[in-house]
């Protein structure tokens, strides 16, 4: 691999910003040839840096513009309590990201619905169904100033 150095930077801060760019037009703003581009480009595919590209989705054009971020801590701290309710959340739309964490809770889940109503649904009759679940904490996101998630 070509070692990192700053045109491979570069090429990484182009692609996260406009994953659809042409070769051409990445070579150009890189200041490299479209050959020497396109390889450096594969290289980086290859060893797993670029994991993939993806659509950026309007999530309130969707129906899912309600946002929150939830603390879940759980009554028990066993493994089989962790997989059992990774598993369970795993099958609820409403959860687009699920983090185990250190710190005074064991989870940080993302949740996108359509709005007030069907987050409390979610709430209640999901997340506070789940045996394994001891506490919950909701953090309402009323704005992102600044979102790099593709």
């Amino acid at each position: 691999m070509t070692k990192a150095d700053q045109i491979t930077d570069k090429i990484l801060q182009v692609l996260s910003t406009n994953g659809r760019i042409s070769n051409t037009d990445l070579a150009d703003k890189v200041g490299l040839s479209a050959s020497a581009c396109l390889r450096r480009v594969q290289e980086l595919e290859r060893m797993g840096i670029i994991k993939g590209y993806r659509a950026v989705l309007d999530a309130a054009a969707l129906g899912r513009g309600f946002v929150a971020y939830i603390a879940v801590g759980l009554s028990d701290h066993s493994k089989h309590s962790q997989e059992a309710f990774e598993k369970s959340i795993s099958r609820s739309p409403e959860v687009v990201e699920c983090h185990n964490v250190t710190g005074a809770v064991e989870y940080i889940l993302r949740i996108a619905c359509a709005d007030l109503a069907a987050y409390k649904h979610f709430h209640t009759e999901v997340l506070g169904m789940l045996p394994q679940v001891n506490a919950i904490t909701s953090y309402i996101v009323m704005g992102s100033p600044k979102d790099q998630r593709a």
